[in-house]
């Protein structure tokens, strides 16, 4: 008897490493389904979404057979793993309104062409870099996604309704090394504060509104309107960390129009240099 058990997805031969449990809508379905964005501005803003995953799953995946312990090299995987699925998923459809595959948009766009915060592009640095870093982050994608659930849009929100359940790990994850690393060790607690120190300066840039939102007004989400709750939830993770928001000036970051930190064209030589060596090879 022929299994149908695929039938619901847009490509019913997709590999089990592909299919998503239940009915959630994959890049590939994404690829498959007529829908594209409605307008240039509603491809440009999943184009900003795309870019933001894309570089953090790139980061992320550097820890890999680099985690203080063997546990961590696997949830740092799969939050990279997870984050790559929101990239592809954004990007596939962004690149529908210019005819483009998500491929042409990560292997073929120049370091300027692209839209990320500057905050997922630095470096991994130490334990404690990366987990403030997943924590500011985790906060401000729960939020964000958690919004973006109501936009009538139905691609993003449907997107976003799969990305927010894995968040939900990637938040949690996030919180408990923050508790573990604060209340932990005094090497521990310095380093923590230290990160905090040195990656709050980026965070200014997670709620700069940009022109594109007066575009998307009720498809989008204001970045603004994310600021005082994240920063009342980060205040209480850390407030029982035992440690503390940093007193730090922002700095001018313009990662949505394509002003980047020194960081980026590195991380695209090494993620774009086989597909640009080899174009249009396949598995």
């Amino acid at each position: 008897m022929p299994d149908h058990s695929l039938d619901s997805f847009g490509d019913a031969a997709a590999s089990a490493t592909r299919v998503t449990p239940g009915n959630a809508l994959r890049p590939e379905d994404i690829a498959l389904q007529q829908a594209a964005p409605s307008d240039d501005a509603v491809a440009r803003y999943a184009l900003h979404l795309g870019d933001d995953a894309l570089i953090l799953a790139q980061r992320l995946s550097h820890w890999i057979s680099r985690g203080p312990e063997l546990e961590e090299d696997v949830a740092l995987g799969n939050i990279a793993l997870d984050q790559l699925g929101h990239a592809r998923s954004f990007l596939s459809y962004a690149g529908k309104a210019w005819g483009q595959t998500e491929d042409d948009l990560a292997y073929f766009r120049e370091e300027e062409e692209f839209t990320s915060l500057h905050l997922v592009e630095q470096p991994n640095g130490d334990f404690a870099e990366t987990m403030v870093r997943g924590l500011f982050m985790a906060l401000y994608q729960h939020q964000l996604y958690a919004r973006l659930v109501h936009s009538p849009d139905e691609t993003i929100s449907a997107i976003s309704a799969k990305a927010l359940k894995e968040v939900d790990y990637h938040l949690e994850h996030a919180e408990l090394w923050t508790l573990r690393l604060g209340r932990g060790t005094e090497e521990s607690a310095r380093r923590m504060r230290a990160a905090l120190g040195k990656l709050w300066p980026y965070t200014d840039e997670l709620f700069q509104d940009e022109p594109l939102h007066d575009e998307l007004e009720g498809i989008a989400v204001r970045p603004s309107a994310l600021r005082a709750e994240w920063k009342d939830r980060l205040r209480d993770i850390l407030d029982r960390s035992e440690l503390a928001v940093p007193e730090v000036p922002a700095a001018l970051c313009l990662g949505r129009r394509g002003e980047h930190s020194e960081h980026l064209g590195y991380i695209l030589a090494e993620m774009q240099v086989l597909a640009r060596k080899h174009p249009g090879a396949t598995w």
